[in-house]
C-alpha cells in the first residue's frame, strides 16, 4: 500500500486507514474481539498503518490496547475528545491507559471548538508539549470550520467528510489546506454504504446497533439515486466501491482515507487489492458536473439549505 506525508508532521501514512468505529460494537451491531483483532492484522499484512478510533467507539480502544503490543512502531494511532464529563487531559490518560500506549500520534477535537470551548486548544498544546500527544488537530463539518481551525496555531491536521457525494468541504478550501500544510483524513467516502452499491432505495437498517436504524426511508431513496449517478466510473476504476475510495485520494492535499473494517472480508475489500489510481482531470470534472446537477458540489448556505430540505421531503 501506497503512503503519503501527512501533513508537515513527518508522519507517513498508509492511503488508506483502518477506521474502527465499527470494531468497538456500540454502533454497527457487536463484533467479537477475534474477529476485529484478525482484521486488524489482516489490515497490518496488507501495508496499512493508520488506525482511527475514539472513546466514544465501545470497545475499540480497548481491541486496539489488546493489538498494539508489539507492534506499537508499525502503526500511526488517532483518537479523539468528544467532550466527555472529565474533560480532555483525563480522558487522555485513560485512553492511554486503554490503548495501553505512552503516546498518541494524532489527537483530535471531536468538534470545532468556539467560544469558552476555545480553550481546549490550550490544554491540547500541553499535552503535546508534555509527549503525550505527538500531533493534534479537529474532525470538523464545514468550510467555515476549517477557516475557524486553521485560523489558530498549533494544528497538524484535519479530519473531514470526503466523497462523491461530499466534495464540500474539501472543494470549498482546497487552496487553504493546501497553504497550511496540514495533514487532512477524509471519512465517510462510502457515504454509509451507498458508494459501494450495496444498496438501493429499498434498503432497511434495523439492528438496535447500526447508527443508520433511524434514516427515513426519504434519505435512503435520495442517497440511492445519487448514487447511481456515478455508476459510469464502474468503467475505469472497476466498481463504483474503489471509484469512491479513489476519489478523495485525487487530491493531493488528502492524507489518508479511513475505512470502516469490523471484519476480515471487510479489510480485503476496503484495504485489499492494487493501490487506487489518482483520477484524470477530465474524469475529475465530469464528476463535478454530476455533482452539479445532484447540487452537492460547494455552495451558499442558502443552496445548502434547500438540499436538507429536499433530502428530509424526499425529492431527489
Amino acid at each position: 500500500m501506497r503512503t503519503r506525508d501527512f501533513g508537515r508532521t513527518g508522519l507517513r501514512v498508509s492511503e488508506r486507514g483502518f477506521g474502527a468505529w465499527a470494531i468497538g460494537g456500540a454502533s454497527f451491531g457487536a463484533v467479537p474481539a477475534e474477529q476485529a483483532l484478525d482484521a486488524l492484522a489482516r489490515a497490518e499484512a496488507l501495508g496499512c498503518n493508520f488506525v482511527d478510533t475514539a472513546a466514544v467507539y465501545g470497545e475499540s480502544e480497548a481491541l486496539l490496547g489488546r493489538f498494539l503490543p508489539g507492534r506499537r512502531d508499525r502503526w500511526i494511532v488517532a483518537s479523539k475528545y468528544s467532550g466527555q464529563p472529565q474533560g480532555l487531559t483525563a480522558l487522555v490518560h485513560e485512553q492511554l491507559r486503554r490503548l495501553n500506549t505512552d503516546r498518541i500520534d494524532f489527537y483530535q477535537l471531536h468538534w470545532a471548538p468556539r467560544g469558552k470551548d476555545e480553550a481546549l486548544f490550550d490544554e491540547l498544546d500541553a499535552l503535546k508539549r508534555a509527549g503525550k500527544l505527538r500531533f493534534v488537530g479537529v474532525s470538523l463539518r464545514s468550510a467555515g470550520d476549517i477557516d475557524h481551525v486553521l485560523a489558530r496555531p498549533g494544528i497538524d491536521g484535519l479530519q473531514i467528510c470526503v466523497s462523491l457525494l461530499d466534495p464540500d468541504p474539501l472543494l470549498a478550501r482546497l487552496a487553504l489546506l493546501r497553504a497550511r500544510g496540514v495533514g487532512v483524513i477524509a471519512r465517510s467516502v462510502l457515504k454509509g454504504g451507498f458508494l459501494t452499491g450495496k444498496y438501493d432505495a429499498a434498503a432497511r437498517f434495523t439492528d438496535p446497533a447500526d447508527q443508520r436504524r433511524e434514516w427515513e426511508p426519504a434519505r435512503i431513496r435520495v442517497l440511492a439515486q445519487q448514487a447511481r449517478a456515478f455508476d459510469f466510473l464502474a468503467a475505469s476504476a472497476g466498481s463504483l466501491h474503489a471509484a469512491a475510495i479513489a476519489y478523495p485520494l485525487s487530491f493531493p492535499e488528502v492524507s489518508t482515507v479511513i475505512l470502516s473494517c469490523k471484519s476480515v472480508e471487510q479489510v480485503e475489500a476496503n484495504l485489499g487489492g492494487a493501490p487506487p489510481d489518482a483520477m484524470a482531470p477530465a474524469l475529475l470534472e465530469r464528476i463535478a458536473q454530476v455533482q452539479h446537477q445532484l447540487g452537492v458540489s460547494p455552495a451558499s448556505s442558502g443552496v445548502r439549505l434547500w438540499r436538507r430540505l429536499k433530502a428530509r421531503i424526499g425529492i431527489a
